[in-house]
């Protein structure tokens, strides 16, 4: 994953704006000449596209040529998404006020397409009300191609999380239909997978590997049935009956609460949500306390590694244990690796506890 980020300026001024790239899709950094609080980067998808963010502070004067300027430096064809903080009628404020009037002009100006529908993106608590003030703006050519969607759920912020996809985005990761080997008829299989002495007795030895694995991936689907591909979703061991049942009350009353923003449904959903965090924390407080008591002195190398893999999800490039032969060395926390940091941070638990079991393992494990 690659950061790109800037900080303001002004330290009265609140804000500041980063943007995430994958480190599977080809990503530049895309210097700017500009006062605002905006960065950018270009990024290679199904084709080069470039993305900026950018964030106005409600009680900061913004000049209409910054904009023009900002604009002019990005290469077409771009998106621009960030807390404008502006209200329009053109993206379904009851009124329009002057930072809602320069965002107009600039799209008016520059010929650009607003992506937002009518749905609110932030949820003002002090007076328990809904507006639009995180917008996406992009070149005419990706109009066709973008489509935009606004979560439901604040997710322990004030703003709703906004979903811009691509049509040509595959979507959430699949997996391909898989054998489930232990429904297979392995006497029918033994029966179907006949290799003749003609098969492998050719002059090409691409040939007679590629009529093999006909022969026998034909024998498979007719005689081992196959599990449906699914979509990947991280593994949480420590949730429970009690952590879905109080999250599922806490979109219940949150969904009363946006039809009916009264002082009691507020309430009534404060309260909710801060018993389905109690209920979690709970959770993972117990299932990390029996991990850690189900490993022993005799607990194999391989079986802690898939105990823990399993305690906090799939981790792809799992790191071996921290020693060197002949060598024992220990790391402060700030230099452990991502994974032993989130342990420290999801499960609270104390930095010694993790150090005096690797001791214990690698005093059995190091080479003699």
């Amino acid at each position: 994953m690659v950061v790109c980020g800037k900080t303001r300026r002004d330290p009265s001024v609140s804000g500041g704006v980063c943007i995430f790239t994958s480190l599977y899709v080809p990503s530049s950094a895309l210097p700017l000449h500009t006062s605002l609080q905006a960065i950018a980067v270009r990024i290679h998808s199904t084709s080069l596209i470039t993305v900026c963010c950018l964030y106005l502070p409600p009680n900061t004067v913004i000049h209409q040529h910054d904009l023009n300027n900002l604009v002019d430096q990005l290469p077409a064809p771009f998106i621009i998404l960030g807390d404008f903080n502006g209200h329009s009628t053109l993206w379904g404020s009851a009124t329009t006020n002057p930072r809602g009037r320069q965002i107009e002009q600039m799209l008016s100006d520059h010929c650009l397409c607003l992506l937002n529908h009518e749905e609110p993106t932030y949820f003002h608590e002090p007076t328990r009300s809904f507006h639009t003030i995180d917008l996406a703006i992009c070149s005419p050519s990706l109009l066709p191609h973008l489509n935009l969607s606004v979560e439901k759920d604040l997710y322990n912020s004030d703003h709703f999380p906004v979903i811009l996809s691509h049509d040509s985005d595959p979507g959430r990761k699949t997996f391909p239909p898989t054998y489930s080997y232990r429904r297979a008829d392995w006497a029918l299989f033994t029966q179907l997978a006949v290799i003749t002495d003609a098969m492998v007795k050719t002059e090409s030895v691409n040939t007679a590997v590629q009529e093999v694995t006909n022969v026998l991936i034909a024998a498979a689907d007719l005689s081992i049935p196959k599990v449906s591909s699914h979509s990947f979703q991280r593994y949480k061991p420590w949730w429970n009956a009690d952590c879905q049942t109080a999250y599922k009350n806490q979109r219940k009353l949150w969904g009363i609460f946006r039809r009916y923003p009264t002082t009691e449904n507020l309430l009534a959903f404060k309260k909710a949500k801060a018993n389905a965090r109690r209920v979690r924390r709970r959770s993972q407080r117990q299932s990390w306390i029996r991990y850690v008591s189900s490993l022993t002195s005799s607990t194999s190398s391989k079986q802690l590694w898939k105990k823990l893999r399993l305690q906090t999800g799939y981790i792809e490039n799992f790191p071996s244990l921290f020693y060197k032969p002949r060598t024992l060395s220990f790391l402060p926390q700030s230099k452990l690796p991502t994974f032993w940091v989130k342990l420290f941070r999801v499960y609270r638990v104390q930095p010694l506890i993790i150090l005096v079991f690797l001791k214990l393992k690698g005093k059995q494990n190091v080479p003699r």
